[in-house]
């Protein structure tokens, strides 16, 4: 398991192929793409499946999940929960990291095809899901998680939530700059908000008990470019031992015997945006103990038990696996969306 990547067998053409496949094999006909066959589906996990199938070369595939979001955009410019075999299955609430992540997917699928007049097909889209978002920005610099479809706006906020919208923005503000659209106010909103991730704490986890025993609130702000160089190196290794599991990867919370891969994913991206390239291959190079044959990927590992946890090999877990491979192999010209976070 401590080969190095490029030499690995497994990483080569059909490594992404089969993957991407499993992916496409999973989309509904009407484009959207459940976590798995007849399962649910919500808006971000949606998207990062999206990723993948770019990543793989499947862009008839991705287009056809783009049209998805379009077609289903709410006025308000959201979307909502979850939704189940072409219906609403929680409508509840529309999360706004869900809605803002569609800028993020879009210009991934840009900067693999260079398909401008995609950029000018999603416009409108993006724009209405990105000024939903920043509507919802307190007097701080914080995003709200949701606007509750029957209590309005609830008033409290997640790290990993907030720094997925930092990167979400950022991607947002390219797609505006490429287009010759006026985005100072996204630019002013991101600003703000990473401002509220690194001096505001108290903004978060007010209503709720703190999230910081997830290992997405650890390495999400190094991951979505709000802490960067010398400092983001030492962000990761101050809470290392709590969250990685040698040999395995990265627990979802600290308190927990699990292992999850989209998080293990995740920590390889962050890793290598912080410049430790060789630690996020050691950890990627543990993820193949949860591949099947067909190219996907269990959700987790719970370690006393030797058990794979839950039952479930999602599609987004599979877009998380695509996300790291190409930022560890460059395959793609997307393979440092997660690496070159431009700071406000």
């Amino acid at each position: 398991m401590n080969q190095d990547i490029a030499q690995l067998k497994w990483f080569d053409e059909k490594y992404f192929e089969e993957t991407a496949h499993f992916i496409a094999k999973t989309q509904a006909k009407d484009g959207s793409i459940p976590w798995f066959y007849n399962g649910p589906m919500d808006p971000w996990d949606h998207i990062e499946a999206l990723m993948g199938l770019t990543i793989g070369g499947k862009f008839s595939e991705a287009r056809k999940g783009f049209e998805w979001l379009k077609r289903n955009q709410l006025k308000n410019g959201s979307w909502l929960a979850a939704y189940k075999d072409g219906e609403i299955e929680d409508g509840t609430r529309a999360e706004t990291n869900y809605v803002a992540y569609i800028a993020t997917g879009v210009w991934h699928y840009y900067l693999v095809t260079k398909d401008k007049s995609f950029l000018e097909t999603m416009w409108k889209t993006i724009a209405k899901a990105m000024d939903f978002v920043i509507s919802l920005q307190g007097p701080s610099g914080e995003i709200f998680w949701c606007e509750d479809t029957k209590l309005g706006v609830q008033k409290d906020c997640l790290v990993t939530g907030c720094s997925s919208i930092y990167k979400s923005l950022e991607c947002a503000t390219n797609i505006g700059s490429i287009l010759e659209k006026d985005v100072g106010i996204w630019k002013s909103a991101r600003k703000n908000l990473g401002a509220a991730l690194l001096d505001h704490p108290q903004c978060f986890d007010q209503t709720w008990e703190s999230k910081a025993r997830f290992a997405m609130d650890w390495f999400y702000p190094v991951l979505t470019g709000v802490i960067q160089g010398k400092q983001a190196i030492r962000h990761l290794d101050e809470r290392w031992e709590e969250f990685v599991v040698n040999e395995l990867g990265c627990r979802c919370v600290n308190d927990e015997p699990w292992v999850t891969v989209a998080e293990s994913c995740e920590l390889v991206m962050a890793l290598m945006s912080a410049g430790q390239e060789q630690k996020a291959r050691k950890v990627f190079s543990w993820l193949m103990n949860f591949r099947e044959d067909d190219g996907s990927y269990w959700t987790g590992y719970v370690y006393p038990d030797q058990l794979m946890w839950p039952e479930e090999r999602p599609t987004w877990t599979a877009g998380a696996v695509l996300l790291a491979a190409d930022a560890l192999t460059k395959k793609t010209p997307a393979s440092s969306l997660f690496l070159n976070s431009k700071k406000t």
